[in-house]
């Protein structure tokens, strides 16, 4: 049989909020990821993000402490800030009352046990009182952190019933963890994934972008929401066969997501993802993925023609096996000699031309590409006096 540890460490400022709620006559337990992360091994200080559950009623927690934030009452949360700031959520103990797949009704006054049944998953389901370094485990969670395995509390399809954006935590720790998803949890996560699309868009964005950036392997998170069915419903541009992710040197969600989906804006506007994300994609997409030759003059046009996107481009084609292409040092060239690839990198502005009298109104941008065109062909006629002199002899 699995053993817990005697004890974990528990920020001092949790242990005596802790401590109060019990002294008042509330009997409370630090419950959450943190205390899954600690089993794991995962965290070499003290977890900071330590959540509480409590028999206390929301509004005996704020009248209990002088700070606190009511940051979700309705579900019971209130955050209760400490002497240094730092806020600490303390959460009812509560059970369902009625769910719609995306929003629950929560009843209070129930037991702790109670409050871990309503839990996603046995991993998560766990509690510790760091006074009496005692534990509560009753759905075998312990057992399932030792085994690998992401396993729901209770009837899984009633779980991904409560709240469908459990499917997608499944296939976000699953990948974080390297764990494997039971059969009859993985069973009704995917007969329920087509019930995912009436989730919120910014829910689902979230869920895409924590599982980018805590994932082990990224492509191991792609294949999930391709087999789960998730995929098919929300990211339907997912293309499992893009190279692998051993080279990828960031989880900048914009990059990942073009790493793995073709075309990539569509994946942001369904997502309703910022306009930042949205045009960054778009760049992406309207490519072309690298220059027509390795030739600086090809490659300084390349970068003029794709603008801001030019470096993602270049990112991008160093995942998928470019690294050694004699482009990307062309254009490394490029960037260490300053040369031109826009009209604000012109050694003179459209100010200047007016003063000078060369250009007014719409001829002035004219005057500028024409000036850049040339530049682009020759870096060395970037220089104030030769642009102006250029300038007046254009027709």
């Amino acid at each position: 049989m699995p053993r817990f540890p005697d004890s974990i460490a528990v920020p001092g400022h949790v242990v005596e909020i802790l401590r109060q709620l019990e002294a008042a006559g509330y009997e409370t337990w630090c419950v959450g990821g943190a205390i899954r992360d600690a089993l794991l091994g995962n965290s070499h200080h003290p977890p900071q993000d330590v959540d509480l559950a409590t028999a206390a009623p929301p509004a005996v927690v704020r009248q209990l402490f002088r700070r606190t934030i009511p940051i979700g009452i309705e579900h019971g949360t209130v955050g209760v800030l400490d002497d240094e700031g730092a806020l600490h959520e303390v959460t009812t103990f509560r059970r369902d009352v009625r769910t719609d797949g995306r929003h629950a009704v929560v009843e209070f006054g129930v037991e702790l046990e109670e409050d871990l049944a309503r839990r996603d998953f046995t991993v998560n389901a766990m509690a510790f009182h760091p006074i009496r370094n005692s534990w509560c485990d009753p759905f075998g969670g312990l057992e399932d952190l030792q085994n690998k395995r992401l396993r729901a509390v209770g009837d899984p399809a009633q779980r991904f019933h409560e709240d469908r954006l459990r499917i997608l935590r499944a296939l976000r720790f699953a990948a974080r963890f390297d764990f494997t998803i039971d059969a009859p949890t993985w069973a009704a996560a995917t007969s329920q994934a087509a019930d995912t699309s009436h989730l919120s868009a910014e829910r689902v964005r979230d869920e895409w972008i924590k599982g980018i950036a805590t994932a082990r392997s990224v492509r191991q998170l792609a294949t999930l929401w391709a087999r789960s069915g998730v995929a098919a419903i929300w990211l339907p541009e997912l293309r499992l066969e893009a190279p692998p992710d051993d080279l990828l040197t960031s989880r900048d969600p914009v990059l990942v997501t073009a790493h793995f989906a073709a075309p990539s804006a569509p994946v942001w506007r369904r997502f309703k993802g910022s306009t930042a994300e949205v045009r960054r994609s778009e760049g992406i997409d309207r490519g072309p993925a690298a220059p027509p030759s390795d030739e600086p003059r090809a490659v300084r046009r390349w970068m003029a023609e794709t603008g801001a996107a030019a470096d993602d481009l270049a990112t991008l084609a160093a995942w998928r096996g470019a690294g050694e292409a004699a482009w990307l040092e062309a254009m490394a060239g490029v960037r260490r000699r300053q040369e031109a690839t826009s009209r604000a990198k012109l050694q003179i502005n459209g100010t200047e031309l007016m003063q000078a009298g060369i250009a007014s109104g719409p001829r002035v941008g004219l005057v500028l590409s024409a000036l850049l065109d040339a530049v682009l062909d020759d870096p060395s006629l970037n220089a104030r006096d030769q642009l102006l002199a250029r300038a007046r002899d254009m027709p």
